[in-house]
Protein backbone atom coordinates (compact mmCIF):
# COMPACT_ATOMS: atom_id res chain seq x y z
CA UNK A 1 0.00 0.00 0.00
CA UNK A 2 0.80 3.62 -0.79
CA UNK A 3 -0.07 6.44 1.15
CA UNK A 4 0.96 10.01 -0.43
CA UNK A 5 1.51 12.54 2.77
CA UNK A 6 2.78 15.88 1.41
CA UNK A 7 5.20 15.15 -1.34
CA UNK A 8 6.38 12.31 0.03
CA UNK A 9 5.08 8.55 -0.75
CA UNK A 10 4.62 6.62 2.51
CA UNK A 11 5.05 2.55 1.73
CA UNK A 12 3.14 0.26 4.35
CA UNK A 13 3.26 -3.68 4.75
CA UNK A 14 0.73 -5.81 4.25
CA UNK A 15 -0.81 -6.83 7.29
CA UNK A 16 -0.81 -10.74 7.77
CA UNK A 17 -2.51 -13.10 9.61
CA UNK A 18 -1.57 -13.98 13.39
CA UNK A 19 -2.70 -17.23 14.85
CA UNK A 20 -2.90 -16.77 18.62
CA UNK A 21 -2.94 -19.79 20.89
CA UNK A 22 -5.37 -19.68 23.72
CA UNK A 23 -3.00 -19.40 27.05
CA UNK A 24 -2.80 -21.96 30.16
CA UNK A 25 -5.08 -23.11 32.50
CA UNK A 26 -4.47 -20.17 35.38
CA UNK A 27 -7.97 -18.74 36.50
CA UNK A 28 -7.32 -15.34 34.72
CA UNK A 29 -6.56 -16.29 31.62
CA UNK A 30 -8.93 -17.21 28.44
CA UNK A 31 -9.24 -21.01 28.01
CA UNK A 32 -9.17 -24.15 29.73
CA UNK A 33 -10.25 -23.33 33.45
CA UNK A 34 -13.00 -26.74 33.46
CA UNK A 35 -15.69 -25.23 35.70
CA UNK A 36 -15.70 -21.79 33.80
CA UNK A 37 -18.99 -20.83 31.78
CA UNK A 38 -17.59 -20.67 28.95
CA UNK A 39 -15.45 -23.91 29.08
CA UNK A 40 -18.52 -25.59 29.99
CA UNK A 41 -20.57 -23.76 26.95
CA UNK A 42 -17.95 -24.50 24.25
CA UNK A 43 -15.65 -27.87 25.40
CA UNK A 44 -18.54 -30.08 26.94
CA UNK A 45 -17.22 -33.62 26.72
CA UNK A 46 -19.95 -36.92 26.41
CA UNK A 47 -17.67 -38.30 29.55
CA UNK A 48 -19.17 -37.54 32.82
CA UNK A 49 -15.85 -36.04 35.07
CA UNK A 50 -17.77 -35.87 38.46
CA UNK A 51 -17.95 -39.26 40.41
CA UNK A 52 -15.32 -41.22 37.93
CA UNK A 53 -16.23 -44.99 37.35
CA UNK A 54 -13.30 -47.63 35.82
CA UNK A 55 -14.94 -46.93 32.75
CA UNK A 56 -14.96 -43.37 32.48
CA UNK A 57 -11.35 -43.66 33.73
CA UNK A 58 -10.14 -46.01 30.90
CA UNK A 59 -12.15 -44.16 27.98
CA UNK A 60 -11.30 -40.61 29.15
CA UNK A 61 -7.56 -40.68 27.70
CA UNK A 62 -9.09 -42.18 24.58
CA UNK A 63 -11.65 -39.45 24.04
CA UNK A 64 -9.14 -36.86 25.22
CA UNK A 65 -6.24 -37.87 22.46
CA UNK A 66 -9.24 -38.30 19.79
CA UNK A 67 -10.53 -34.83 20.33
CA UNK A 68 -6.65 -33.60 20.41
CA UNK A 69 -6.05 -35.06 16.86
CA UNK A 70 -9.03 -33.72 15.25
CA UNK A 71 -8.36 -30.42 16.83
CA UNK A 72 -4.84 -30.30 15.70
CA UNK A 73 -5.75 -31.52 12.14
CA UNK A 74 -8.12 -28.71 12.18
CA UNK A 75 -6.03 -26.00 12.70
CA UNK A 76 -3.72 -27.44 10.50
CA UNK A 77 -6.45 -27.44 7.65
CA UNK A 78 -7.32 -23.83 8.90
CA UNK A 79 -3.57 -22.84 8.28
CA UNK A 80 -3.05 -24.26 4.49
CA UNK A 81 -6.26 -22.43 3.94
CA UNK A 82 -5.02 -19.04 3.79
CA UNK A 83 -5.33 -17.32 0.79
CA UNK A 84 -6.66 -19.76 -1.03
CA UNK A 85 -10.14 -19.94 -2.93
CA UNK A 86 -12.75 -21.32 -0.80
CA UNK A 87 -15.50 -23.01 -1.65
CA UNK A 88 -18.20 -22.42 1.52
CA UNK A 89 -21.51 -24.34 1.27
CA UNK A 90 -24.24 -23.16 3.83
CA UNK A 91 -28.02 -23.45 5.18
CA UNK A 92 -30.62 -22.70 2.34
CA UNK A 93 -28.71 -24.29 -0.14
CA UNK A 94 -26.15 -20.87 -0.50
CA UNK A 95 -23.01 -21.67 -2.27
CA UNK A 96 -20.59 -18.82 -1.97
CA UNK A 97 -16.72 -18.19 -2.87
CA UNK A 98 -13.76 -16.45 -0.93
CA UNK A 99 -10.69 -15.77 -0.40
CA UNK A 100 -9.56 -17.09 3.39
CA UNK A 101 -7.96 -15.07 5.50
CA UNK A 102 -8.37 -15.53 9.00
CA UNK A 103 -10.59 -17.44 11.90
CA UNK A 104 -11.04 -15.58 15.45
CA UNK A 105 -9.16 -17.39 17.84
CA UNK A 106 -12.97 -18.94 19.02
CA UNK A 107 -13.19 -20.45 15.58
CA UNK A 108 -16.34 -18.50 15.54
CA UNK A 109 -16.19 -16.27 12.65
CA UNK A 110 -13.72 -16.67 9.34
CA UNK A 111 -12.83 -13.43 7.89
CA UNK A 112 -12.75 -13.80 4.33
CA UNK A 113 -11.90 -10.95 0.77
CA UNK A 114 -13.74 -11.10 -2.49
CA UNK A 115 -16.75 -12.87 -1.25
CA UNK A 116 -19.11 -13.70 -4.06
CA UNK A 117 -22.66 -14.32 -3.08
CA UNK A 118 -25.45 -14.84 -5.43
CA UNK A 119 -26.93 -11.38 -5.10
CA UNK A 120 -23.26 -9.67 -5.72
CA UNK A 121 -19.32 -9.14 -4.85
CA UNK A 122 -18.52 -8.48 -1.17
CA UNK A 123 -14.84 -6.85 -0.76
CA UNK A 124 -14.17 -7.75 2.95
CA UNK A 125 -16.44 -10.14 5.01
CA UNK A 126 -16.79 -11.81 7.72
CA UNK A 127 -18.64 -15.56 7.87
CA UNK A 128 -20.41 -16.63 10.75
CA UNK A 129 -18.97 -20.65 11.62
CA UNK A 130 -22.09 -21.88 12.49
CA UNK A 131 -23.66 -20.91 9.13
CA UNK A 132 -20.84 -22.92 7.04
CA UNK A 133 -22.17 -26.92 6.21
CA UNK A 134 -19.00 -27.46 4.94
CA UNK A 135 -15.53 -25.87 3.35
CA UNK A 136 -13.87 -27.16 0.14
CA UNK A 137 -10.76 -25.88 -1.16
CA UNK A 138 -7.53 -27.50 -3.55
CA UNK A 139 -4.57 -27.76 -1.85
Amino acid sequence: MQFIEGNERLNMTTPVSVLRLPKGPDPNSRGFDPKSPRFIALCRTSIATSPASEADAEQLPREQHARSVLRESFLRCLLSMANKKIQFHMYERVNVEATFRASDIDVLNFQVSDLHTPIGVQKEALIRCQDVILFTFDA
